[in-house]
């Protein structure tokens, strides 16, 4: 997939594995800025490990060999612990978990300056067009105004809170799910 000037791929974890430390600096780049102001130096041992997980795939965006963002994730395991850190408990045919049930997308990332040309959208449409799951899942702050808008937009709907760590003054992130279309 392409458009003017840029390159879309998409890649399995494997594939990411020399590139790590260019996903972490357009990571640290995105996480600099508000809403967030702040660092997550916990991300290069995180994307190590969902790097490894089954059906792990990350699609990247780049202009020649720069690369201005991507979007990452992979099916949750019936064990996962999405659910777990929820500010109020959801029934149990929302947070139960099967094989093929459920696709985390867990980073979607373009750089200040390549914003508002249509490439989130294009990140998202990739990684998700085709996928097997049932639906689809993220994580956002109430305060990212953009990214909030832009996935009501795509068709996500809030179905719960959550905290990043059990700790009760933890951040709460407003869970997203969105149906996948059903394949033939």
């Amino acid at each position: 997939m392409t458009g003017p000037g840029l390159t879309y791929r998409l890649l399995d974890g494997g594939q990411t594995a020399g590139r790590a430390e260019e996903y972490h600096g357009l990571h640290a780049e995105v996480y600099a800025d508000p809403p967030y102001g702040q660092g997550d130096e916990e991300y290069p041992r995180r994307f190590a490990v969902q790097r490894r997980q089954p059906g792990f795939v990350l699609a990247e965006a780049r202009n020649g060999g720069y690369l201005v963002g991507y979007a990452a994730g992979m099916p949750l395991r019936p064990s996962t612990s999405w659910w777990r850190e929820l500010t109020s408990p959801l029934p149990d045919e929302v947070t139960a978990e099967h094989p093929g049930r459920t696709f985390a997308l867990v980073d979607l990332l373009v750089r200040a300056p390549w914003r508002r040309q249509g490439i989130g959208r294009d990140l998202h449409d990739l990684i998700l067009d085709g996928r097997p799951e049932e639906r689809a899942t993220l994580v956002v702050l109430p305060a990212a105004a953009a990214a909030q808008h832009a996935f009501r937009a795509w068709g996500w709907h809030k179905a719960g809170r959550t905290r990043s760590e059990p700790d009760p003054g933890a951040p709460v992130a407003d869970v997203l799910v969105t149906a996948l279309p059903v394949k033939s």
